[in-house]
């Protein structure tokens, strides 16, 4: 449901959609304590502003809690109300390039995700044609977001692949987070952005094998038997929480709580983990691929 703004007649129209605001949030709290601290000054309540700006009290309300967008039209009123003097209308373009950087840095679909990625404990991913977004180099990442279609701008580019990277600081926390990864032998063939960028990425999976609490383990392209023909996905476990599950095709995305599909997914992995090299013989596979380049 939209929030609600008032008519000349008294109707209510819907202004606007609720989004993830997690990437700007910071910015629209600092804004929402301005409006409640002019609006206190001026003595009044939550509800006499809604009233005078023709504006909800519920979405004024969310507004100074920073949990709603604070539109241009909105704080071009509030700061007229208020005689903030333009305090607050200035502020209009900022909100809007901060919505337009939010939306870009990450795709709507994958938003819930990796908020639940930034306090994980626990990390279990299965891949078939990319190498895991946590483990990608940057020439890697920049490749993939490169061959897009249809095709990304070089700003949003640009801006994708430093998001990725950014995600990547979680594996170098304390206390580290428990990872493994089972890697289909076929992303190690497919040389995505060139010769070049295939052997840094698997010299960087090399790395991360090697690391501890990090289990890195190819399947090979010879098994007979194989769990994961249904596709990729990931377990995660955020802080606090039971484990998830997380599915993606194209440009969709399935965050899974039910705990019987997560119980599956479970046994799923440990089936491919069994089935896949071992990490030390994973580790020996991504070394000879390396030394055919």
């Amino acid at each position: 449901m939209g929030a609600l703004r008032k008519s000349e007649s008294g109707e209510d129209i819907r202004t606007e959609l609720p989004e993830d605001l997690t990437e700007v949030s910071d910015f629209f709290r600092a804004i929402g304590k301005q409006i409640k601290l002019l609006r206190e000054r001026a003595g009044l309540t939550q509800r006499q502003l809604a009233e005078r700006v023709g504006y909800t009290e519920q979405l004024i309300r969310s507004v100074e809690r920073g949990v709603r967008t604070p539109q241009p039209e909105l704080l071009i009123a509030v700061d007229r109300e208020l005689n903030a003097g333009g305090l607050l209308a200035v502020a209009g373009d900022d909100v809007i390039s901060a919505r337009a950087k939010a939306r870009v840095r990450h795709p709507a679909w994958f938003r819930d995700y990796v908020s639940l990625e930034d306090i994980a404990i626990e990390h279990h991913e299965f891949t078939t044609l990319l190498i895991p977004g946590l483990l990608q180099t940057a020439a890697y990442a920049r490749a993939i977001h490169e061959m897009r279609q249809p095709a990304l701008s070089e700003e949003v580019v640009e801006m994708r692949v430093a998001a990725r990277l950014t995600r990547q600081e979680i594996l170098a926390r304390w206390p580290k987070a428990i990872f493994s990864w089972v890697i289909d032998e076929s992303v190690l063939m497919r040389p995505l952005g060139g010769r070049d960028v295939l052997r840094e990425q698997l010299e960087r999976l090399l790395e991360v094998g090697k690391m501890r609490g990090m289990s890195v383990q190819i399947m090979p392209l010879d098994r007979t038997e194989h769990a994961g023909m249904a596709g990729a996905f990931i377990l995660i476990t955020p802080k606090g929480q039971s484990q998830h599950g997380y599915i993606e095709a194209q440009t969709s995305s399935r965050l899974i709580t039910d705990p019987d599909e997560v119980r599956i997914m479970n046994t799923r992995y440990g089936t491919l983990r069994a089935q896949a090299c071992s990490p030390q013989d994973s580790l020996a596979l991504i070394e000879k691929r390396l030394g055919e380049l």
